[in-house]
């Protein structure tokens, strides 16, 4: 055990502790002070309010693929549920709700991910051609991803699908803007 002084923790009066601070003529809590809005290092980043096309990559896709993989689960669950026979055991139970909902979940999520991922290269590539990031860019994203996805099929199955894509896409961004003028405050 080391021996400490207990005057030793106090400044002399002679010696006094370095502030920083001092020649700043400022008082240390404006330091601290942060602004709650993004700063840009250029002007023409804070004109544009939307995200980059490596952002809309990220988000459309990642939550496609999750929102349908929690949706393929729960249908694998219940298919499970549905399977199950009279001389199941517990642990066959569990087995056959944990393989059947992981298989659903990963077809399901890897399906719609893929069509999320079209439709944010779409989407990314139709803003960055006009120059507009509005609900007919998304309407146009839907449209193409819908062909796109469909158009091993024929052309009539591509003209239906880009139809559905459209007006999917059309219904989400109007959705979106209705919550945000009516239902956010």
């Amino acid at each position: 055990m080391s021996y400490s002084d207990s005057n030793s923790d106090r400044p002399s009066p002679a010696t006094r502790l370095y502030n920083p601070y001092q020649d700043l003529h400022l008082p240390s809590q404006t330091l601290y002070h942060l602004p709650t809005s993004p700063e840009f290092l250029f002007t023409e980043e804070s004109l544009r309010q939307r995200r980059s096309w490596g952002e809309n990559l990220t988000f459309y896709t990642g939550s496609a693929y999750l929102t349908a993989s929690l949706a393929g689960g729960g249908s694998g669950f219940f298919s499970a549920l549905r399977s199950f026979e009279p001389t199941d055991t517990l642990k066959l139970k569990v087995n056959r709700i944990l393989n059947s909902s992981g298989h659903s979940g990963r077809i399901w999520g890897n399906r719609v991910g893929i069509a999320g991922l079209i439709y944010a290269m779409m989407e990314s590539g139709i803003v960055a051609v006009t120059d507009r990031d509005d609900v007919w860019s998304s309407v146009a994203a839907g449209l193409g991803t819908g062909a796109v996805c469909r158009a091993a099929r024929g052309v009539r199955s591509a003209a239906v699908a880009g139809a559905l894509g459209g007006l999917a896409a059309g219904a989400v961004v109007a959705g979106k803007q209705a919550l945000k003028r009516y239902a956010m405050i």
